[in-house]
């Protein structure tokens, strides 16, 4: 638990900070958040996260905010954290009783800071049943506070012995994990679902994307079973699917695909560099440049 907090421009003890009962991200989840690393006591990538909360909130109709970089950092000192995570959390503040909002709202701006080891073993994954995404909402898109549909898909993995869930879409291809975007190693490239089939546009991926490492495909659940190597990428960290299994949801079995071959190792390190620390080491001999990623070169 984080000692000092960031509340609506104050830093203060964790213990002193007051939410209003009548607040609608309480209510109605009716906010976005930004979940960003902690690498030697500062935050990767803020201004990607604060730019994609500012898109965001601008498209739910709040009022701008101000520049809150400075108080990520205030935040980060003040809980003494080198390595861990910030959680940024923007509500829509408080408003009278139903569903509307207020004409004039007064956003409720929440930081914490603690220290954190991203997780370092590897993932089992299950395809969830109970829940899908719709990429016809623009909600798919954005890190809203409502996160049932994840809830549900996560306690169904834990039911199954499962780490996390994989969510399909609507029509049935493959979105994200329920935390995390999902890089693929299908038919000779690493490839990830496009923002359309109902992905999170998330921070790591779209820099994975840029820096020419992964490309966008839309992959149904049967290719789920002809997948080579799958890792799960979030700010936080990047995780390897253990055994390289996923269960298929059209058939409820375990589906082994072909052995993972060694290169994995590699590719997974350099990935964990990018997304967890920022760069990338330029390795222009090893198995993993000659298996996709080509040109890869410090970010």
């Amino acid at each position: 638990m984080p000692d000092m907090i960031h509340l609506n421009g104050r830093l203060m003890p964790a213990s002193e900070t007051r939410i209003a009962a009548t607040d609608r991200g309480f209510l109605l989840g009716d906010g976005l958040f930004e979940t960003l690393r902690v690498r030697d006591g500062r935050a990767v990538a803020v201004h990607r996260h604060l730019a994609r909360l500012a898109e965001g909130l601008a498209f739910l109709g709040f009022p701008p905010l101000p520049d809150l970089a400075a108080a990520i950092a205030e935040t980060i000192v003040a809980n003494r954290v080198s390595e861990g995570a910030v959680r940024l959390t923007v509500s829509r503040g408080p408003g009278p009783r139903g569903v509307p909002p207020p004409g004039l709202p007064t956003p409720t701006v929440l930081i914490s800071a603690v220290a954190a080891t991203p997780p370092a073993t590897p993932l089992s994954l299950v395809v969830a049943r109970i829940t899908r995404r719709n990429p016809f909402s623009p909600l798919s898109r954005l890190k809203t506070l409502n996160y049932l549909d994840s809830i549900l898909a996560r306690r169904e993995a834990m039911a199954a012995g499962a780490d996390d869930a994989v969510l399909l879409n609507t029509v049935g291809n493959v979105a994200e994990t329920t935390v995390a975007n999902l890089i693929l190693f299908l038919d000779g490239a690493w490839v990830t679902p496009p923002v359309a089939d109902g992905a999170l546009p998330g921070i790591s991926r779209i820099r994975l994307i840029e820096a020419g490492l992964i490309a966008e495909w839309t992959l149904t659940a049967a290719d789920l079973a002809r997948v080579q190597a799958g890792l799960a990428v979030n700010a936080l960290s990047c995780r390897a699917s253990s055994q390289c299994f996923f269960f298929a949801a059209y058939a409820g079995s375990r589906v082994m695909p072909r052995a993972c071959q060694h290169w994995l190792v590699g590719i997974t390190s350099r990935l964990l560099m990018l997304t967890c620390f920022g760069r990338v080491a330029t390795q222009n001999t090893d198995s993993a440049i000659s298996s996709g990623f080509r040109g890869c070169a410090p970010l």
